[in-house]
C-alpha cells in the first residue's frame, strides 16, 4: 500500500522529532530508522528529509552539529532541542486525537472498505 504525500508530510515533523529524542542522528540514518519503524511501510528520499530537517532548525525544534567520522566524512549531525521535545508532545497529542475521531468514525459509519487484494491481470492477447 502507497502511504499519500500529504500523510506523508504531515507524519514527517513528529517522526523525526521522535527518532532524534532517542538520540543525535544524521541524514541517511534517520532514513533508515524511519524505514526500520515503519517495517518498510514508509520510505523517505533525502529530496524529503531535508527540507523538514531545515524547517525543524530554522524553528529552533533541533540544532545541528558537523562532525568527522573515523571514514573522514562529514556528517552533520542533529539533536533534539528542549522547545523540541515540548513540540513533540503537542504533535503526539494531536496525532493521538486524529486517530480516536478517525476510528470513531470509522467504527460509527460501519462503511465496508474495498477488498486490498490484488486482482490478477488479463492475459495480453497475441501481438498486443
Amino acid at each position: 500500500m502507497e502511504i499519500s504525500k500529504d500523510l506523508m508530510a504531515a507524519s514527517s515533523t513528529p517522526i523525526v522529532l521522535a527518532i532524534l529524542a532517542e538520540g543525535d542522528s544524521y541524514g541517511y540514518a534517520i532514513i533508515k530508522r524511519v524505514l526500520e519503524l515503519s517495517e518498510g511501510r514508509i520510505e523517505w528520499s533525502d529530496g524529503m528529509l531535508y527540507p523538514v530537517l531545515h524547517r525543524l532548525e530554522r524553528l529552533g525544534h533541533i540544532e545541528a552539529r558537523w562532525e568527522v567520522a573515523e571514514s573522514g566524512r562529514r556528517r552533520k549531525y542533529y539533536r533534539i532541542t528542549s522547545g523540541g521535545r515540548a513540540q513533540l508532545a503537542e504533535e503526539r497529542k494531536q496525532w493521538q486525537a486524529v486517530d480516536a475521531a478517525l476510528r470513531g468514525i470509522w467504527s460509527t459509519l460501519a462503511v465496508p472498505l474495498p477488498s486490498i487484494t490484488p486482482t490478477p491481470l488479463a492475459p495480453h492477447p497475441e501481438g498486443a
